[in-house]
């Protein structure tokens, strides 16, 4: 009875196992799976499924037999395509490297917030990094009672900063004006975007001590500016005299400047912001927050590019802006363009911490990673004194017997030695003077260190969609490599056999409508009207090419009517005409086609004219013949039940 029942199992296994196979070539089976992922990338919308999955199977099958003729040439082991397999790895690897559903959460709440600006007032109590206990709980003490006393209606913030200054620790208020995403730390941020307006935030603790936030007004996000700046400078404490002759000064050139002075010009010479002088007073662009509230206040209120501001003042000086461009924020949060920015600043944030460290637990628990009981982190430090202190550094003995210990262990049989911990070491520029406590920080970061690079170099194992990716990049290049010696080439070095093909069916090869033409690329539209009236004009192409400063570029030829840019009727077209103008929206380019001489269809083409359709013709049949010998040197076999399923 038992052995029926392990027959009956085995058999059971050997058949689910087989129902998940496809097809094979050979003897290498290629599963349902696979084909699913290759053909749900590939195929093209269409409501008949069963024609489009059973032309793809076949497709798929003269894939997989290359790829398998390929192999056997061992074409996997060749050096370029290890190499490029190499770099195609580091490339995407970065992607898998991170928790991408946390990143996509990060990018969606930046670009909301990135919609709204909000005004926001603060109470700063400032706590050093290393402050004694007692000065540590007077900052908490001042924070929370400040928290309670803003509870309280009526209370003036400024009287508030000042008495708890008195009372326990120094403590500051401000107005910040309008800050937007990535203007403040993120933990700050948060409290802005997350506090109602007119509400108060609990106690926040930084590392730079403590922050109460209060949002007093919200508005549309007004975007990006770039400006142009004239700097009257102000001396420190300046006085009421000073002050006078510098805005007198400003004024005087405000005046010239209404009066048709070039503010590029006035820059150079007049303004005392040098870095920006030499570049006209270009400033580089700038969102909310970046600049002080007065000076925001004034470039917003310009109210179109090439406005120039009266002169104002701020603690820099007197100012006078010229506004060159504002931009503003997509209102569309699902805007590719606002995502794709979004999504560049997010990643170089100090917010993605907080992704690194949810991927960092993920692969923790993937990787079985522990650290080896027997060692405990009084080796670690020893070993790392020893080091750092000793005279005698990697020789000392304590470092010796370290560097040959098992430390670190992934999957259960894999680990890490203690010279690695010790080269570690030897790479940080940290080590002058530290501490235990900097002891425990490093080691924190040379075990996340570890797992990180343990994850990487076996991502295969734990990361099938990787896999998949690595061997279709691989198989891809295969395929390239086996097309080229097998067809591609083959047929363009077979010169007296192309001939013959073209002999043999040259009715096959016969003109359509066609003409003798010039293709002009121009830079942009005004080029190309210029260069059409141009040889409405009598002048040559040639000529025009010449004199165009690589504005304009021309390819001559001839070309079937169906084949040109842009064409829409080719039934009324002259010679010695142009067709009218084709704009490339997206990059702003234009086109058009200049007719020299118009043939009739049916003329049949010369070998020169035929050669590109011969080669092609011919490539596809040495490609269909070679097919028919992988087939037999390699069959096929397809699982026609597991198809049938699929295709319903």
């Amino acid at each position: 009875m038992k052995k029926k029942l392990i027959t009956l199992l085995f058999f059971c296994a050997t058949v689910a196992c087989h129902a998940q196979t496809l097809f094979t070539v050979g003897n290498t089976a290629v599963s349902k799976g696979e084909f699913l992922r290759a053909y749900n990338k590939n195929k093209p919308s269409t409501a008949n499924k069963q024609q489009l999955m059973e032309e793809y199977l076949k497709l798929y099958i003269n894939f997989k037999l290359k790829v398998k003729a390929a192999a056997s040439l061992r074409f996997d082991t060749l050096p370029q395509i290890n190499y490029d397999l190499k770099n195609f790895k580091e490339q995407v690897l970065e992607n898998y490297l991170n928790d991408a559903p946390g990143l996509n959460d990060l990018v969606n709440e930046a670009a909301i917030r990135a919609t709204k600006d909000v005004r926001v007032a603060y109470f700063y109590i400032p706590v050093e990094p290393n402050a004694i206990p007692a000065d540590t709980l007077k900052a908490y003490t001042a924070a929370t009672y400040l928290y309670n006393a803003l509870k309280k209606q009526g209370s003036n913030p400024a009287d508030l900063a000042s008495e708890c200054t008195q009372k326990y620790t120094l403590t500051k208020y401000a107005d910040a004006g309008y800050v937007t995403v990535f203007t403040l730390p993120y933990i700050l941020e948060s409290e802005v975007y997350n506090t109602a307006i007119g509400a108060i935030s609990k106690p926040i603790k930084t590392p730079k001590g403590w922050f109460i936030i209060m949002p007093i007004a919200q508005r549309v996000a007004m975007g990006n500016w770039t400006v142009a700046q004239l700097l009257f400078a102000l001396p420190p404490a300046a006085d009421l005299n000073t002050k006078q002759l510098i805005k007198a000064k400003a004024d005087s050139i405000y005046t010239l400047l209404t009066n048709g002075l070039a503010f590029e010009d006035a820059a150079a010479k007049y303004s005392d912001d040098r870095t920006s002088a030499s570049q006209g007073g270009l400033l580089q662009p700038f969102g909310t927050g970046a600049y002080s509230p007065a000076f925001e206040k004034n470039v917003i209120t310009l109210p179109t590019d090439g406005s120039i501001s009266k002169p104002f003042e701020t603690s820099f000086g007197y100012h006078i802006v010229k506004r060159l461009q504002h931009k503003k924020i997509p209102t569309d949060t699902n805007d590719n363009e606002l995502l794709f920015s979004i999504k560049q600043q997010v990643t170089t944030d100090e917010r993605m911490q907080k992704v690194k460290d949810k991927f960092l637990a993920s692969i923790t628990t993937l990787t079985k990673y522990k650290k080896i009981a027997i060692v405990n982190n009084e080796s670690y430090f020893a070993a790392a004194d020893s080091l750092v202190k000793s005279a005698t550094g990697e020789k000392n003995k304590t470092v010796q017997i370290f560097a040959k210990k098992n430390i670190l262990q992934f999957d259960n049989s894999n680990f890490v030695k203690g010279i690695e911990w010790i080269n570690f070491l030897k790479l940080s520029t940290q080590l002058e003077g530290i501490t235990k406590q900097g002891y425990v920080k490093l080691l924190q970061d040379f075990c996340g260190q570890s797992i990180i690079n343990y994850y990487k170099n076996n991502i295969e194992k734990y990361n099938p969609e990787f896999e998949s990716q690595m061997e279709e990049f691989k198989e891809g290049n295969m395929l390239f490599e086996i097309m080229e010696q097998q067809v591609w080439s083959r047929a363009l070095q077979d010169s007296i056999n192309l001939l013959k093909y073209y002999e043999a069916n040259s009715q096959k090869y016969i003109w359509g409508k066609s003409a003798d033409v010039i293709i002009f690329h121009a830079i942009n539209v005004a080029t190309a009207n210029a260069a059409v009236a141009d040889l409405q004009n009598g002048q040559s192409w040639k000529e025009l090419v010449l004199k165009s400063n690589n504005q304009l570029q021309a390819d001559s030829g001839r070309y079937e009517l169906v084949q040109l840019p842009g064409l829409i009727d080719t039934n009324n077209i002259r010679q010695q005409t142009t067709s009218t103008i084709s704009i490339n929206e997206s990059e702003g380019d234009a086109s058009f086609v200049y007719f020299i001489k118009l043939y009739e269809p049916n003329e049949p083409r010369n070998f020169k004219d035929a050669k590109g359709l011969v080669i092609s013709d011919y490539q596809n049949i040495l490609e269909k013949n070679w097919l028919a010998e992988l087939i037999k040197k390699y069959p096929v076999k397809i699982n026609e039940v597991l198809f049938k399923q699929m295709m319903k």
